[in-house]
């Protein structure tokens, strides 16, 4: 997919210019975030449920490090969309099994088929929130009744704020626990366990944090 930037497209637009900070970011960001025990932690929690030859979709699978690692090492088959080629790159040569698209999560569709298992790992905090509640819907379409889905955010109440993430310029997106719960429970996810966690980036160009895992269950309709 191409994004076509111009004042008559401001989304196509915002995503270019999301796009083109994580080319720029490319591989320090695995550098900055090194240890990445809760990611790790929720694809286990997957893929003790799931099936060998699982189809998995990654979204924002960036390097795909750790999370298309984990689940190709496990047996299954993995698909990862980002809008960022660089990462993109980096994503098919540390998980050559894989299979990885430029593709903007709110242009989900049926032409992927059909998965037993989402992740979307801090790529929807790239969001502002009206349209993190469409991206929801749209994983909740290429779900399987019964599916599951984890979902990571940061914890803090901003909705599309000028950001500079390790030296590139963004727009983040958070919540509080008790808002994302509600937000994700309304798309059509059952909450099954959270969890939250101090991460401090293993650099000064990204602030201390608190990490929010919530792992669901999409509903049967």
């Amino acid at each position: 997919m191409t994004i076509e930037s111009g004042p008559d497209n401001p989304r196509q637009e915002y995503r270019a210019i999301q796009a083109e900070a994580f080319n720029r970011i490319g591989g320090r960001y695995d550098e900055a975030f090194p240890h990445k025990e809760g990611q790790v932690a929720a694809g286990e929690w997957m893929i003790k449920q799931l099936k060998p030859g699982a189809r998995v979709l990654d979204v924002g699978c960036g390097t795909g490090s750790p999370t298309a690692q984990q689940f190709a090492e496990a047996g299954c088959e993995v698909m990862g969309i980002d809008i960022s080629p660089v990462m993109l790159d980096l994503a098919r040569k540390n998980v050559p099994t894989g299979t990885f698209l430029e593709r903007d999560v709110l242009d989900l569709d049926d032409s992927l088929g059909v998965f037993d298992a989402v992740t979307a790992f801090f790529s929807l905090l790239m969001l502002p929130r009206a349209e993190i509640e469409q991206a929801l819907g749209k994983i909740h379409a290429v779900l399987a009744p019964g599916g599951l889905f984890s979902l990571s955010m940061v914890e803090i109440d901003l909705d599309d704020v000028p950001f500079q993430f390790l030296g590139a310029p963004v727009r983040v997106t958070g919540y509080l626990r008790d808002e994302l719960r509600e937000v994700i429970e309304a798309a059509g996810f059952s909450v099954l366990s959270e969890n939250h966690l101090s991460y401090a980036p293993a650099t000064t160009q990204a602030p201390p944090e608190i990490q929010l895992f919530v792992n669901c269950r999409r509903d049967q309709f």
